[in-house]
């Protein structure tokens, strides 16, 4: 105590006493309180000081009362007498107030992004950010990876969401793409000779943007590993996300071991293949029940003979909740573009009974084979609905997140990772009835590779797989196909020829033939990682300089118009819609 200190930063706070004026200083370490009386010859300016000025201030460091210790921040036992002050920096009328972590739109927000960035909570979700990736750079060097830099202008992929195009002046009339992965090029070092990659990759995707999805850029962990099994790449990720999450949360882990769902029992079971399994509740397939002659209720037997599924959501001893909570569930469904969703609840009186709207069209011997079949108890409820397979799945995967969070049931004090395995290798697209890859082509496909029914695509699973938390996928990944031959089959199954092939993937299709060894990868999202770490739930939140919904930077005006001159040194002139 006592020490003569110079401290510089922005005035956060001032608060007048009158004969006594407290000044809060702000940097990137946090708030120090500073203190000027009346007798000061400072005072009457430091009293007229905009906040967010850069000051400098010099002073003695003295002890706090008792009364008046703050253990909120780390400076709060001392203040800083001050004796002399030094402006830096002056600042105009401020737009939003920085001292408060209120809330403020889009637009002004991103516009004066680095005033929003010197608030409390967001600056150190960046500084959380920061301390993440080097914790991540240090556990990969730890398991023997090495890091490597892709290159940005690369080719255009026919694969995957639109790509951000850049023309070129040297060859007029084409162009390069920034990546949307480094996915070729890390594969290309695995066949390099290199046997574990890494890089905090930043990839470019011409997309839509949603809470959990940056629209442009963003980053992330982009791993690829030789000689490798699926159980392999799994061992790797499980450690470094457990690893993490434990360093930079207190929040507790569900699972050490991530638990592997299928892709067809994740639709199943949650509907969804990015389950949050803080969420106990588990969908039921009961379709068999509605071909029983004592079943009654003809709405849903009548779907069932055209084809529709039947999926039930069981709540543990909701017997006693009002009429109201299963009315509020009714209205949702309603509102989701639902015709609304059947409830009834088991009751034993002489016999077991169901009370509620549609309890009366089943009878005792039904009502005991539901419960058989759902594991369902006296007291407990069940929510039904009914519709084509895919459709009911989205139906109930809200339903069970609607329920769930009704019934208070998911604990937001825990991380639930898991994996998300067997992806068929194939889908029909819905609109064109034609044969489309459905997760990643360069995957491998399971089995023996002599034994695979080529003629029934639908059928052939792949080596690919996605790890999820609390709802949020994190990443994709897989075992790569690393055999040219297998190659041109699959992609001739989705249409392409062995010419297209060779001209879309020429780089990788031709470095496959030199020897190639068994490789896989994944790709966790940095920004989805930092944003559950910092219980946030939108990821522009965790992103330094993030654009709006429309893709556009509002501090820096991007994108801009470019001039003439410049468009006729890239050969190129504009043609714009009406």
């Amino acid at each position: 105590m006592g020490n003569e200190i110079s401290l510089s930063g922005w005035v956060n706070k001032k608060r007048d006493h009158g004969n006594l004026l407290f000044v809060d200083l702000r940097d990137n370490y946090g708030i120090t309180q500073c203190i000027v009386d009346k007798d000061n010859p400072n005072f009457s300016a430091i009293e007229k000081i905009q906040l967010e000025t850069v000051v400098r201030i010099e002073g003695e460091v003295v002890n706090r009362s008792q009364e008046t210790i703050n253990k909120d921040i780390e400076t709060g036992e001392i203040e800083v007498k001050i004796n002399k002050f030094t402006v830096l920096g002056t600042c105009k009328e401020l737009p939003m107030p920085v001292f408060s972590d209120q809330e403020y739109s889009e637009e002004i927000r991103l516009k004066y992004r680095f005033l929003d960035l010197r608030r409390k909570k967001i600056h150190e979700n960046i500084i959380l950010r920061s301390k993440v990736i080097s914790f991540i750079r240090n556990e990969m060097n730890k398991f023997g990876f090495l890091e490597f830099q892709t290159p940005i202008l690369t080719s255009s992929s026919p694969e995957g969401a639109r790509d951000f195009l850049v023309p070129s002046r040297l060859n007029p009339g084409k162009f390069y793409a920034l990546p949307q992965a480094p996915q070729q090029f890390k594969q290309l070092i695995m066949v390099s000779g290199f046997d574990k990659y890494f890089q905090i990759a930043p990839c470019f995707r011409d997309e839509d943007a949603r809470a959990d999805r940056s629209p442009g850029e963003f980053y992330q962990l982009d791993l690829e590993m030789s000689f490798v099994e699926q159980e392999d790449v799994f061992e790797v990720v499980e450690k470094l996300l457990v690893n993490t999450f434990k360093k930079f949360s207190n929040k507790k882990l569900l699972f050490d071991r991530f638990p592997k769902i299928t892709y067809a029992d994740a639709l199943l079971k949650y509907g969804s293949d990015k389950p949050d399994l803080r969420n106990p509740l588990i969908i039921k397939d009961i379709t068999e029940i509605f071909t029983r002659e004592d079943v009654k209720f003809e709405i849903f037997k009548k779907l069932v003979k055209n084809g529709s599924k039947v999926r039930c959501i069981v709540t543990k001893n909701t017997k006693d909740k009002p009429r109201s909570f299963f009315d509020n569930i009714d209205k949702w469904a309603k509102e989701q573009g639902a015709s609304g969703l059947a409830y009834f609840t088991i009751e034993k009186d002489k016999e077991i009974q169901a009370k509620g709207p549609i309890g009366k069209f089943f009878s005792k011997n039904a009502l005991e084979e539901i419960m058989k079949k759902t594991d369902c108890k006296i007291g407990d409820s069940i929510f039904l609905a009914c519709n084509k397979q895919k459709e009911l799945e989205k139906f109930t995967a809200l339903a069970r997140d609607k329920i769930a969070e009704d019934l208070n049931l998911i604990d937001e004090n825990t991380f639930a990772f898991c994996w998300i395995v067997d992806y068929p290798m194939f889908e029909k697209n819905d609109q064109t009835n034609l044969i489309e890859f459905s997760h990643n082509p360069f995957s491998m496909p399971q089995g023996d590779l002599k034994k695979i029914n080529f003629e029934k695509p639908l059928d052939i699973l792949a080596y690919q797989y996605d790890i999820v938390c609390n709802g949020i996928e994190l990443s994709s990944g897989a075992i790569r196909n690393h055999i040219p031959e297998l190659m041109y089959k699959l992609f001739s199954i989705a249409g392409y020829d062995k010419k297209q092939v060779d001209e879309k993937f020429s780089g990788m299709i031709n470095a496959l033939g030199f020897g190639a060894p068994p490789h896989g990868g994944i790709a966790p999202g940095i920004d989805r990682i930092v944003m559950l770490l910092a219980n946030e739930k939108n990821i522009r939140e965790v992103t330094m300089f993030p654009m709006n919904q429309n893709a556009q930077d509002l501090m820096m005006k991007a994108p801009s118009i470019v001039s003439e001159d410049q468009l006729k040194e890239l050969n190129l002139s504009l043609k714009l819609k009406k």
